[in-house]
């Protein structure tokens, strides 16, 4: 009995230990060199800028998704896209201004998104038209 409840524990213990690995953040790009925006920036431009998480529902699964805004001026922005099955993917993207909101486009070789800012969050549509919502992060 006792070899039985020390084979479950452990067995518990490895569990958690590998769903906690697979919801690690993913170790940051070895490139990134993330650029304060200009002061001179409007608020609602610079508020791009930074790291940003969220879940993404593909296939019948979620999963998380992350994008890095390491630089923004009132033209163009630098940023990466994460999705576990493609890694850190590098986009030069192009700001505009529409009705009087910022919007961030890019495109590439994993894709095309466009990124908005709504309050607290960053709103992400991609090529299946659907929309992520992403928080944050540190």
């Amino acid at each position: 009995m006792k070899r039985f409840v020390i084979s479950v524990v452990n067995a518990i213990l490895v569990g958690i230990f590998f769903c906690l690995m697979v919801m690690a953040a993913p170790p940051m790009p070895d490139d990134l060199q993330m650029v304060q925006p200009d002061p001179s920036l409007p608020k609602e431009l610079a508020g791009f800028w930074g790291k940003w998480e969220g879940n993404l529902e593909f296939h019948g699964r979620t999963e998380e998704f992350y994008v890095i805004v390491e630089k923004i001026d009132e033209g163009k922005a630098s940023l990466y896209t994460y999705r576990r099955d493609s890694g850190w993917v590098r986009y030069e993207g192009i700001v505009s201004k529409e009705k009087g909101q910022y919007k961030l486009a890019y495109s590439g070789r994993s894709g095309w998104g466009q990124v908005t800012l709504k309050g607290e969050y960053l709103e992400l549509r991609g090529p299946t038209s659907a929309t992520l919502r992403l928080r944050r992060i540190p």
